[in-house]
């Protein structure tokens, strides 16, 4: 008998790229994989990518645990890595933790993936100690993200700040563009590039390219998240795309 697994995903509300880049991955794994996948989703207000805004945002995340367990879903995905990050240094821990919890008392105990915690555990898993980051916040939202990753353990580099406000406007940045921003970067010495740091901006569509360019892994908030579901749910975390993180070597 064919597994069937359903995936919940907690989702800001003008987030635009979650529901599409994650499902492509477990998609182009149904080609080479017996495993089948449902995706379910509960919104969370957020429009202008601020800390207050993500403050007020994460509080709602709650409810969508909760939301999401009425579903009985096999393992939840939280899609705002700056959101966790700007709460403070190792907040994804207390994030997953406390949504589980959510999720035990609602009955239907199910594991939590943050974006964040899935980028530092991507990173990891490949072996990375030093990494050059692109990021479309504003400078100082950047520079969270860029501490929260060091105080991992994770050197970082070099970073991009793209500065784009608004979070519809991150989701529709065209991922080929990031072809050329990267050549902005110093990737000297490196040991992987993170070709987006968000899972509203769109980068899936060019991370095998980038990896060709580049010489070494690339890495996006979505792709290491889908791999940490994929682990979470017990799954061998392969696919056709994504890079060498869901090449089946790790």
């Amino acid at each position: 008998m064919i597994k069937l697994y359903r995936i919940g995903q907690i989702v800001p509300s003008s987030n635009t790229t979650m529901e599409t880049e994650i499902p492509a991955v477990f998609r182009a794994r149904e080609g080479i994989l017996p495993e089948r996948f449902t995706f379910h989703s509960s919104r969370m207000r957020m429009k202008k990518v601020v800390k207050e805004e993500l403050e007020a945002m994460d509080r709602d995340s709650d409810r969508c645990a909760v939301e999401l367990s009425d579903a009985r879903v096999d393992v939840l995905g939280y899609a705002c890595l700056v959101a966790i990050m700007s709460m403070g240094m190792g907040y994804h821990r207390v994030s997953e933790d406390r949504l589980h919890k959510c999720t035990v008392s609602n009955g239907a105990a199910a594991p939590v993936v943050t974006s964040a915690g899935a980028l530092i555990d991507g990173l990891k898993r490949l072996g990375a100690k030093k990494v050059s980051v692109i990021c479309p916040y504003m400078k100082p939202l950047t520079q969270l993200v860029v501490n929260y990753i060091e105080n991992e353990g994770i050197e970082v580099k070099d970073f991009v700040a793209l500065e784009i406000p608004d979070n519809l406007e991150v989701g529709r940045h065209d991922p080929k563009r990031l072809l050329d921003i990267y050549k902005k970067l110093d990737c000297g010495e490196i040991d992987v590039l993170v070709a987006s740091a968000c899972v509203q901006m769109p980068s899936l569509s060019v991370i095998d390219q980038l990896e060709k360019e580049v010489g070494i892994p690339v890495v996006s908030a979505s792709v290491c998240t889908s791999y940490q579901m994929m682990k979470m749910l017990g799954c061998e975390a392969r696919s056709t795309i994504g890079g060498t993180l869901l090449s089946g070597r790790y």
